[in-house]
C-alpha cells in the first residue's frame, strides 16, 4: 500500500494550480477568508479525524482514524500504524511495522500531494467555488460549498466542504471521483492551542537506533 495515495487525500484533492479561468462565489469566498483568519488565530491545532473510501459498483468500503498536529507549517501525523513528523524543512516517515524511517524534503512529495499545512488552505487556489445545501448535523448548521476542480484532466468531479456555520471550523470534506468514487474525511475532534514541548515536532533519532534508516536526499 502506499502510505498517503490516501494522498492526504485528507483534504488533499489536486496540486494547487493558478488560473485565471477561477470562478468564485462571493459568498463562498467570504464564508472560506473567515474559516482561514478563525484558523490562523490559533497557534497550533491537533485534530482526530475518520477517513473513509466507497464505492457501492465495486463493494468497496474502507474506514480508518487519525490524528494530525499542525502549528505553522510543522505537523505530526498519525494514520495507518505509520507517522509523519515535519519539522518545517525535513519529513520522517516512520514505519513501526516495517521498522524503517525515510527522510526526505517534503516536495520529494507526489505532485498531487498537499501537506497537512496546506490543509485549511488547498482550496484558495486551482478550484472554482460555490455555495452548496446547508444541513443540519447533530444541531450545528453544516454549510457546505462545493469545489470544482479547474484542472479537467483531474480524477476529481467536485469535492463539498462542510463548515460549521457557528465556529467556522471545517466539518468534513466529500470528494468524488471520476470513477464514482466516494471519499469523506470527517473531523472527530478539534483542539486548539494545546500546550505543546519544544520536542514535539523534532525526530528523534536515538528511538530509532534499530530501524532501517532510508535517506532519499
Amino acid at each position: 500500500m502506499k502510505f498517503l495515495k490516501i494522498n492526504f487525500l485528507l483534504f488533499a484533492l489536486i496540486s494547487l494550480s493558478t488560473s485565471d479561468a477561477q470562478t468564485k462565489d462571493p459568498k463562498a469566498k467570504q464564508l472560506l477568508s473567515e474559516v482561514n483568519e478563525k484558523i490562523n488565530s490559533y497557534d497550533n491545532i491537533e485534530i482526530s479525524f475518520k477517513y473513509v473510501l466507497e464505492n457501492e459498483s465495486e463493494n468497496i468500503r474502507q474506514e480508518t482514524k487519525g490524528k494530525v498536529t499542525l502549528e505553522g507549517d510543522k505537523y505530526v501525523l498519525d494514520i495507518l500504524g505509520i507517522q509523519r513528523i515535519f519539522d518545517g524543512k525535513t519529513l520522517y516517515t516512520i514505519s513501526s511495522e516495517d521498522e524503517e524511517v525515510t527522510i526526505s524534503n517534503e516536495n520529494s512529495e507526489e505532485e498531487n500531494t498537499i501537506s497537512p499545512s496546506q490543509l485549511f488552505s488547498f482550496f484558495e487556489l486551482g478550484y472554482n467555488y460555490t455555495l452548496d445545501i446547508i444541513q443540519n448535523k447533530m444541531g450545528r448548521k453544516i454549510q457546505y460549498i462545493k469545489l470544482t476542480p479547474i484542472d479537467s484532466e483531474t480524477e476529481i468531479k467536485y469535492a463539498l466542504l462542510g463548515i460549521d456555520i457557528k465556529t467556522k471550523h471545517i466539518y468534513n470534506l466529500i470528494e468524488i471521483g471520476e470513477n464514482n468514487t466516494k471519499t469523506t474525511i470527517s473531523i472527530i475532534e478539534f483542539n486548539t492551542n494545546t500546550p505543546l514541548p519544544q520536542s514535539f515536532f523534532k525526530f528523534d533519532a536515538s528511538k530509532y537506533s534499530d530501524y532501517y534508516i532510508n535517506n532519499l536526499d
